[in-house]
């Protein structure tokens, strides 16, 4: 059996005398094997052995053009011509509801391609953008489904008569 904390403690004493900067300069060649020569390189691996392909740059403005998409939309929701189209039942609310969902999911799209490319304002402007996706359809879901209380704006029906 081997006894881990004297293979541990021989492990500190080794890096204990080496300074940082060595530590960072050899992690970032790695060591030669025994009877291997440091001349060869790496083979690329292809992409067929399962591993993931190599992802492509995007440009930065196509990251902040789906945002745009998505705010775009979020403030689109609000000229919802309520008089022409009232959401209080029947197909205009779930025309409305369908219409909140679209504005989550490209909150969430916008999201997952801010949150890859570090865009942390963009980042937050499509959680936002998320959220209120979520707020206008539970202005609408909840005194239907008996968690909010309902008023002449939000009946309890789902289906005009």
């Amino acid at each position: 059996m081997t006894d881990w904390d004297k293979e541990l403690a021989k492990i500190d004493k080794q890096l204990a005398s080496v300074s940082d900067e060595e530590l960072l300069r050899a992690s970032a060649t790695p060591p030669a094997k025994a009877g291997a020569t440091a001349q060869l390189k790496a083979a690329p691996v292809p992409a067929s052995r399962g591993l993931a392909p190599a992802v492509k740059p995007t440009r930065g403005w196509t990251v902040y053009l789906r945002v745009l998409i998505a705010l775009g939309l979020a403030v689109g929701i609000l000229f919802w011509p309520h008089a022409t189209y009232p959401i209080r039942c029947g197909p205009n609310l779930f025309l409305y509801l369908g219409g909140t969902a679209l504005i989550t999911v490209a909150g969430m799209w916008s999201g997952l391609w801010t949150w890859r490319h570090r865009a942390g304002a963009a980042h937050v402007a499509s959680l936002v953008v998320i959220a209120w996706g979520i707020g206008l359809a539970a202005t609408q879901i909840l005194p239907r489904s008996g968690y909010a209380r309902p008023d002449l704006n939000h009946p309890t029906t789902w289906f005009c008569e």
